[in-house]
């Protein structure tokens, strides 16, 4: 039986690396997005043609936990097991603390933060029953260290983070390992936004010289999935040693 990989934000970026990365590994899929159903139903088309693997997709907010328990049921159902959750999925948001809305304040905590709660609360029972598990959350420099105008989305990850370490302790007794990465300028959508000076200077900063590649978080990401079993409750950074 080939294992199986629930991962969210799998449309575009590094989601999407992390999918192509393990189908190429051996895996049967399953992925989500939020609002790129289109774009999710070209990458699972894609995965299924190249490497001849089950691919299961759902569109929804992973923020709301009706969506996430409806996902995790009738993967389970479906496939029996998931072997490895990866939590990607993610939204940025630039701008002043005093110029944040209420409103926007909660989506981007549902999104970035809560989510990561509701797949755990879904996924964990049936991995602690197989005695067995993965669980890989995507967070960022930001998490560890913080950044100005973007202080929601350090929160989220520095949120990730302490959750990260806390489940990793509370699951190593049922052989589940919960680690992080904390990615720096990854070369996405998310950063898409940034002007070319603006390229040209973090790019300056990184001692790396240059942004990270989508296919090295996925990379590292199988390898967590597949690796050293005493290896729990870490968020390992991967920045080009930028921070």
């Amino acid at each position: 039986m080939k294992p199986i990989v629930l991962i969210t934000g799998a449309s575009y970026g590094i989601g999407e690396a992390i999918a192509y990365t393990f189908a190429a590994a051996g895996y049967r899929l399953s992925i989500c997005c939020n609002r790129s159903g289109e774009r999710l139903a070209d990458v699972a088309a894609q995965i299924q043609s190249q490497y001849q693997t089950d691919v299961l997709t759902y569109v929804g907010d992973v923020g709301d936990f009706s969506f996430v328990q409806e996902m995790a049921k009738d993967t389970l159902t479906r496939f029996g097991q998931i072997d490895v959750l990866i939590n990607n999925a993610g939204i940025a948001h630039i701008g002043l603390l005093t110029d944040m809305s209420v409103e926007e304040w909660n989506h981007l905590v549902a999104v970035n933060l809560s989510s990561v709660f509701h797949t755990c609360k879904c996924i964990v029972p049936s991995m602690v029953q197989r005695h067995q598990g993965k669980i890989i959350n995507i967070s960022s420099v930001w998490g560890n260290v913080g950044a100005s105008c973007e202080v929601a989305y350090s929160a989220c990850k520095g949120g990730i983070n302490s959750f990260t370490k806390a489940l990793g302790k509370e699951l190593a007794p049922s052989n589940i390992q919960v680690n992080a990465i904390a990615c720096g300028c990854i070369d996405t959508r998310m950063n898409a936004c940034l002007e070319k000076e603006d390229i040209a200077q973090l790019c300056e900063e990184i001692p790396a010289g240059r942004f990270g590649r989508p296919d090295e978080v996925a990379a590292l990401a199988l390898s967590l999935a597949t690796g050293n079993d005493y290896l729990n409750g870490q968020v390992i950074t991967l920045d080009g040693g930028w921070v």
